[in-house]
């Protein structure tokens, strides 16, 4: 299994989980004399048993990541942290850009006049080198990720 069809299953595993657990939810508690939709123990048996499958793919997905290399020479581990990095960095651009760039009503000359400290076309344009690496190392993951075998463990 290459390792993208992984994280496609991964992705599949949570929300079935997510569907049972509101199903489970739904059925803990019935009227008096009612019956529930399903039976609440069967279904946390299947919940547990889709937890089990998710926490054995997330295992062999992280010990992938950890020892794959990508044509570049870092790990698809390394390329995930510089994505995280990346993406954390044009989140705090974008919202400097955003509250420097804000209106602040004024009903009167008397009232404070705030100005911004920075140059937003600057970090608008810092933000948006950011966002081109961040969008070009994805797509390098993303098909290192279909190229990839996933580790047997």
């Amino acid at each position: 299994m290459k390792l993208a069809e992984a994280l496609l299953e991964r992705k599949n595993i949570k929300q079935r989980i997510n569907a049972l657990t509101k199903r489970l939810v739904d059925d803990v508690l019935v009227q008096e004399g009612d019956k529930p939709a399903e039976n609440p123990a069967e279904t946390i048996q299947e919940i547990n048993q889709l937890i089990d499958d998710y926490y054995r793919l997330i295992v062999q997905i992280n010990a992938t990541n950890a020892k794959a290399v990508m044509p570049d020479g870092k790990t698809i581990m390394e390329a995930i942290a510089e994505r995280d990095m990346l993406s954390l960095k044009h989140s705090i651009l974008n919202n400097a850009a955003s509250a420097a760039s804000s209106v602040r009503d004024r009903f009167s000359r008397n009232e404070i006049r705030y100005v911004a400290t920075v140059n937003i076309a600057e970090i608008r344009k810092a933000a948006d080198n950011v966002a081109k690496e961040l969008r070009e190392l994805d797509a390098k993951i993303q098909a290192a990720n279909w190229t990839v075998e996933l580790q047997n463990i």
